[in-house]
């Protein structure tokens, strides 16, 4: 037990030995690794990354999963235009995520809001409760990744995950601002306290490219996220321009029949996993 213990374990990044802070996946359920997504911001992109990366994984035919864990700000359900219609519950309370055309499972807090754009207005104990039901409550069907939708910083959800659930490696998703120098640090200097694997780093809103010359714009100036990845010895997976085709997959709910070719390197990392 640490020296400045306070006894409120929920709180706490310590990993002591005398504590079991580890959600226990139900019999039901089958999941075999799991991946989060995570940053030291909002606005980056992790929900898109979520999205593009586990349609990549299941078009190479694997049976992929989204645990949102952004609870306050869901947005998983967009992208995969899922309306959580087919979210049932059994005689045991446990519950079915909802599933998309090309077999992908979804569990996230707007399939249980009456309407989705009602707001959680919740404290950080029954937020956290929720990404553990979602782990435990649900019947997750032979599974062989799930990708965990976080939201942004180092606060409640992130630290219930690092702790709580089975992570297999993280990807940390920034966006060329500068400023965003600090936030990455942040996300990798937490991943390191907690014992977490880095798989590597995924840039999004990189640049725009001219529909006339191919020319990469780069709106927000030039990217540090070369030399992040070097001063951390991290693989940088993928820059991800700001393009209308993305755009509109997201807003149409047709991630899973967008084609790219951005995430190759990070899906062929997740697959040695």
């Amino acid at each position: 037990m640490a020296e400045s213990c306070t006894h409120n374990c929920s709180t706490c990044s310590s990993a002591c030995a005398s504590r079991d802070l580890k959600f226990h996946l139900n019999p039901e359920s089958s999941v075999k690794k799991v991946i989060g997504i995570v940053s030291g911001k909002g606005g980056v992109g992790k929900s898109l990354v979520t999205a593009l990366m586990t349609a990549k994984m299941a078009k190479k035919g694997y049976r992929c999963a989204v645990l949102d864990a952004d609870i306050t700000g869901p947005s998983i359900p967009t992208s995969f235009g899922a309306s959580g219609d087919s979210v049932l519950c059994n005689e045991k309370g446990l519950l079915f995520p909802e599933t998309t055309e090309s077999g992908i499972q979804l569990m996230s807090m707007n399939f249980l809001l009456p309407n989705q754009t009602d707001p959680v207005v919740w404290r950080g104990s029954m937020i956290n409760g929720f990404v553990k039901k979602f782990w435990e409550e649900v019947i997750w069907d032979n599974v062989d990744f799930m990708f965990v939708d976080m939201p942004p910083g180092t606060g409640d959800v992130p630290l219930t995950v690092f702790q709580s659930l089975p992570l297999d490696g993280i990807i940390i998703v920034s966006s060329p601002q500068q400023l965003v120098r600090v936030i990455v640090e942040k996300a990798v200097k937490m991943a390191e306290k907690m014992n977490v694997p880095i798989i590597g780093l995924v840039e999004n809103m990189s640049y725009v490219q001219c529909p006339d010359c191919n020319k990469q714009i780069k709106i927000f100036g030039e990217s540090n996220v070369e030399k992040i990845a070097m001063d951390y010895h991290l693989p940088l997976l993928a820059k991800i321009p700001m393009s209308q085709e993305i755009s509109r997959a997201v807003d149409e709910g047709e991630i899973e029949s967008l084609n790219s070719d951005f995430l190759d390197a990070a899906a062929a990392l997740v697959e040695k996993l």
